[in-house]
């Protein structure tokens, strides 16, 4: 247990606790090494027991100990005494920017701006050293006393999330990715999901998806669609509005795809900040249908190629003969290599995502040695250049005698001969259409309505019967028919999941409703208890709860009470009134000099408004008892000492040759005033008399004295 006062591995004494965490305690501490301050974090107990955790923890700290950046709490180093593991990090005083942002409400864009390019420029050395931060937050961000931002607890979040640690010990769900929310891999783009979040957070004030609980908070990163920072202040410019909501894409692929690109952006915005620049993916362009390239197909079937006969070697248990021998000193595996005596020129990859294709598996020999000779594994290095390619040819050439297109032949039969059945069955649905138009037209004028419904079901057997000749089975008439539940009135989880749980496909509408609570389904299509094709679309209107337009609050301090009913009436705001006056030395009398919702923060137009009015400057009156010491070079004779106000109107007067003055002044409307005193002094002076004679005189001149100010104070009456 760590006390305030120990010294840990001989260097760092334990000064004061500066902090708590779900994980860990930070204390303060001394490095009499090297003679600085720093900070040791040192894990609680119940994590300090998990043996797994903890080789984790050291591991993924001591990556972090090589990172050094000055937008990085830097880690100096790691240990353990008396069965407490802790690390040793840069000491930074300062505020974290969860706090800064609860300070301010909201931050300045180009605050905000600066800030995210900091964490960024962090960000991007810990990707750089291929460590993933995984719990980027406000919390996790520190804004040093001198200005500078540094993230910090880099490489530690991955300890946490390998060993299962609960969200509420890691962090705020708040910031995470959708693919950690699913357990999917996370890399560098889940960061900047989560810096994307932290801006949207400095922006506004808020976070973009809020709830009663975690589950309910991570639900909404995956299905929610993320709201624009705009919406909430409108001041904001169109390109750091497309920078958060590009951060913050649910698929990686459309987010930025590295941290360099994202900083290039934001320091673009703070140069063209309404310019349109930053290109967000359209979803129906990247999912629409596009041709493949013949190199691609290749690549594609290589790729199913190698893949089954690796499960075929899984299965024959080929994989379980092979020997494994330690490498040889100075050689260098990589992924994708597979390294096995005479046959690894068969195996070898040329570059990641080529195929070289095995040959026939032969007898191995098992001569309980390391392969030598002209085993590729014997040389101690990677075959490479133009020695490596000779060294394939044999196999190469092999390969291409056996596989010169890679296209299996059976396959390419099959392929022509359902090419042929689909232009069959085409040609015959087209006879079909034409023959059904032309031959039944007429009948169709003699019968009325009762074919216009018989044609649709005569076509859709057509394609029915298609299908059958090819194998196939229409879906509709493969699942059948199902019952739609009823879900109107259903919160839009539980309608969602009974719906699915039918195999209904569910498309949501959303409108507003006076009625029907946000989130709930107001009506749906088709109507419950109906039947459709099972694997049908069911579609469910969700309420957006009461209409409300926001509107950005003007500021009302200095206008009267009419402009300001006019502002507010102009903007939709109704609901408003006085709750008082005050006394005001800054506004004048009948205008606002308070409202309860500061100028620019974005209501809904049904928001009551308050303000309190100006009585104007409040009438008081002062009074003053003041004692006037003689001037320091005072002579004697009658002196006058004056009060005047602040415009240097007499207030107060007298003539006195004794001193000290009592100055006695009640009901004075002046807040305050000067004392001035004009008073004889005698001085030498040289003195020529009319026959040039010179002699030194004492002669009487009058002076004034420098005006002293004076404070009043309020009358008691």
């Amino acid at each position: 247990m760590i006390k305030i006062g120990m010294t840990l591995a001989e260097r760092y004494e334990v000064l004061d606790q500066i902090g708590t965490g779900g994980m860990s305690d930070v204390y303060r501490a001394k490095d009499h090494k090297l003679n600085r301050f720093v900070a040791v974090k040192v894990l609680k107990h119940e994590f300090s027991e998990n043996r797994d955790f903890l080789q984790k923890f050291r591991s993924e700290a001591q990556s972090a100990a090589g990172l050094m950046h000055p937008n990085i709490v830097n880690v100096y180093d790691v240990g353990e005494e008396s069965g407490s593991h802790y690390i040793v990090m840069e000491l930074v005083e300062g505020i974290t920017l969860k706090k800064y942002i609860e300070k301010k409400a909201r931050l300045s864009v180009k605050e905000a701006v600066s800030i995210a390019i900091q964490v960024a420029q962090g960000i991007e050395a810990a990707h750089n050293n291929h460590i993933i931060h995984r719990d980027i937050k406000p919390q996790n961000v520190i804004i040093s006393m001198d200005g500078k931002v540094k993230v910090t607890d880099f490489g530690i979040a991955k300890a946490a999330t390998s060993n299962t640690i609960t969200s509420n010990v890691m962090g705020s769900v708040h910031y995470t990715s959708p693919e950690q929310v699913r357990g999917g891999f996370s890399d560098e783009k889940s960061d900047i999901y989560s810096l994307g979040i932290t801006l949207f957070e400095m922006l506004t004030g808020r976070v973009p998806f809020n709830g009663d609980t975690t589950v309910a908070v991570a639900i909404k990163h995956i299905q929610e669609q993320m709201p624009s920072p705009r919406d909430y202040v409108p001041e904001i410019p169109v390109s750091l509005e497309k920078i958060v909501l590009k951060c913050t894409q649910k698929s990686p692929d459309r987010r930025y795809q590295s941290a360099p690109e994202l900083i290039e952006d934001l320091k673009r915005s703070l140069i063209s900040p309404d310019e349109d620049f930053v290109k967000l993916e359209d979803p129906d362009e990247t999912g629409a249908t596009k041709d493949i390239s013949p190199q691609e197909i290749k690549k594609i079937r290589q790729q199913a190629h190698r893949r089954d006969s690796f499960d075929a070697q899984m299965n024959t248990g080929r994989m379980e003969e092979q020997e494994e021998y330690p490498p040889e000193e100075g050689y260098e595996e990589y992924p994708g290599e597979y390294a096995e005596g005479e046959y690894q020129e068969e195996y070898y990859e040329e570059y990641p995502g080529e195929y070289t294709e095995p040959g026939p598996e032969r007898p191995r020999k098992k001569s309980g040695k390391k392969p030598s000779g002209n085993n590729r594994r014997s040389s101690g290095k990677k075959p490479s250049g133009r020695n490596a390619s000779s060294g394939r040819k044999k196999s190469q050439s092999r390969k291409r005698n056996r596989y010169d297109d890679d296209v299996d032949p059976n396959m390419e039969v099959l392929t022509t001969i359902l090419i042929i059945i689909a232009a069959v069955v085409v040609g015959f649905i087209f006879l079909y259409i034409v023959w059904n138009a032309v031959g039944l037209g007429q009948q169709d004028q003699e019968q009325g309505s009762s074919n216009v419904t018989a044609a649709p079901t005569q076509e859709a057997a057509a394609p029915t019967e298609a299908a059958a000749a090819t194998g196939t089975e229409e879906p509709t008439q493969q699942a059948g028919n199902a019952i739609v539940p009823d879900v109107e009135g259903l919160p839009k989880a539980e309608a969602r999941a009974k719906l699915e749980a039918e195999g209904f496909v569910v498309e949501v509408t959303r409108s507003n409703s006076d009625t029907v609570e946000k989130d709930t389904v107001i009506s749906q299509d088709p109507k419950g208890d109906s039947k459709i094709a099972r694997g049908g679309t069911v579609t469910i209107e969700l309420s957006l709860g009461k209409e409300s337009t926001q509107v950005p609050m003007p500021d009302l301090k200095g206008k009267t009470e009419e402009e300001a009913k006019e502002i507010l009436e102009e903007l939709g705001i109704t609901e408003f009134e006085s709750t008082g006056e005050e006394y005001s030395d800054k506004y004048e009398e009948g205008t606002i000099i308070w409202q309860n919702i500061s100028a620019g923060i974005t209501v809904d137009i049904d928001t009551e408004v308050e303000y309190k009015l100006s009585k104007g400057r409040e009438f008081s009156l002062y009074d003053l008892d003041y004692t006037v010491a003689a001037p320091a070079d005072y002579a004697d004779g009658d002196a006058a000492v004056e009060l005047v106000d602040p415009t240097y109107k007499q207030l107060w007067s007298t003539t006195t040759a004794n001193f000290p003055v009592q100055i006695h002044m009640e009901k004075m409307e002046a807040e305050y005033g000067y004392v001035v005193v004009h008073y004889f002094v005698n001085e030498e002076k040289r003195v020529t008399d009319a026959n040039g004679d010179v002699s030194v005189q004492i002669v009487r001149t009058q002076k004034d004295s420098a005006p002293i100010k004076v404070d009043f104070t309020r009358s008691k009456n």
